[in-house]
């Protein structure tokens, strides 16, 4: 063995002089055979990683039903349902195109009328509040609920709740119907009467109404003012609508005066009234 240099097997077969080399270059170990050629290309290369499909969880009819309901919901809460399609749903879910098939064959109609359905179904219980404590108090919690859920549901809520979608139908608009329906039988519920009569009725679906156009317009105006002064207001709306129907409807009045004697001074009504005297005292001239 030559000190410095090392001649590779090959090159004694040829008979060529091996090339010589570089004193500080670090002579490979001869006892050990030569490494095989790389080829040529990058010093480390990456094997490319295929995309991994989510995996797949076996779930009950009724779980897997729920788990594609929740994903619906999810994205009609931020687009407008005809902006969602299938492929949509089932990439939010993490299961395939045919699996939503297999539980809504009705296409995106049916699976947009079960989500409003279930929207539907969480909107009802918002208004479930039990009989105690003053009355504005008692509305107070439901409008707390109610607007948390517009809230969560942003620009979706006008698709979920109004019909404002080209996959309305009448179905939806019934669905949508029964959710105004059930909160006044709620609320009328808290009132002392026994069947209410078609002014006081009236009061409650108009003071729906009136929420709900104010829940639109409060997310048109980028949710101001706050939702507490939102709540407040509402319920400053609902007792002026029981007053003066009141004066006017006895039923309505019999009502209200047990609405009063509930209310606290630092309550909703208390405060209103310490509001609305001052201006309402302007007005005794006309009396």
């Amino acid at each position: 063995m030559v000190s410095g240099l090392w001649r590779a097997p090959a090159d004694y077969a040829s008979g060529m002089s091996p090339a010589p080399v570089s004193p500080s270059a670090n002579p490979p170990n001869p006892a050990r055979p030569a490494s095989p050629a790389r080829p040529s290309g990058p010093a480390n290369p990456v094997a490319p990683v295929a995309p991994t499909a989510p995996a797949y969880r076996r779930l009950s009819v009724e779980a897997r039903r729920s788990q594609l309901l929740e994903a619906a919901l999810g994205l009609f809460a931020h687009r407008a349902p005809e902006e969602v399609s299938l492929d949509d749903v089932a990439e939010a879910a993490g299961v395939s195109r045919p699996l939503v098939y297999r539980y809504f064959p009705g296409g995106k109609q049916q699976l947009y009328e079960a989500a409003l359905r279930s929207a539907a179904d969480v909107l009802e219980q918002c208004f479930d509040e039990p009989p105690t404590g003053p009355l504005t108090e008692r509305l107070g919690r439901a409008l707390d609920r109610y607007l948390a859920f517009v809230d969560s549901h942003d620009t979706g809520f006008a698709a979920l709740l109004q019909g404002g979608s080209v996959v309305s139908t009448s179905r939806t608009t019934a669905i949508v119907d029964e959710v105004r329906r059930a909160a006044a039988a709620s609320i009328l519920g808290h009132m002392p009467v026994g069947t209410p009569g078609p002014r006081l009725h009236l009061l409650v679906r108009t003071w729906i109404s009136a929420v709900e156009a104010a829940s639109l317009i409060w997310l048109d105006e980028d949710k101001q003012p706050p939702a507490g002064e939102l709540r407040d207001w509402l319920l400053d709306q609902f007792v002026a609508l029981l007053t003066a129907t009141a004066a006017s409807d006895e039923q309505t009045a019999t009502v209200l005066r047990s609405a009063l004697a509930m209310e606290r001074a630092d309550g909703p009504v208390g405060r209103l009234a310490r509001k609305v005297l001052p201006v309402v005292s302007e007005a005794g001239h006309l009396l």
